[in-house]
């Protein structure tokens, strides 16, 4: 599989990036090799083979789930400008 020089430069505009001539030949020519790659990846049989979420057999150690502070929220509250019902009451930003 290739790539034109028209889609290269497609691309370049829309990405708003300026290519030299000489910057499109070689583009051209990896992006080419690239799409080659991806195609004889595409072309393997996968058949039976149960997708991974990551090449290593690892699991995440988690700490446990527990509560570790006070609940503070009177304390909080009681200095905050305005409460009401447990709750924070801000002025109005937006009409």
């Amino acid at each position: 599989m290739s790539i034109s020089r028209d889609k290269i430069e497609q691309v370049a505009w829309l990405a708003r990036i300026q290519l030299e001539e000489s910057d499109k030949e070689a583009l051209e020519n990896k992006l080419s090799d690239i799409l080659s790659m991806v195609g004889q990846l595409q072309a393997a049989d996968t058949d039976g083979i149960t997708p991974m979420a990551h090449p290593l057999d690892a699991t995440q150690r988690l700490r446990p789930d527990e509560v570790t502070e006070t609940n503070q929220r009177e304390r909080f509250q009681a200095v905050a400008p305005e409460t009401q019902d447990g709750l924070y009451l801000v002025p109005r930003v937006v009409e």
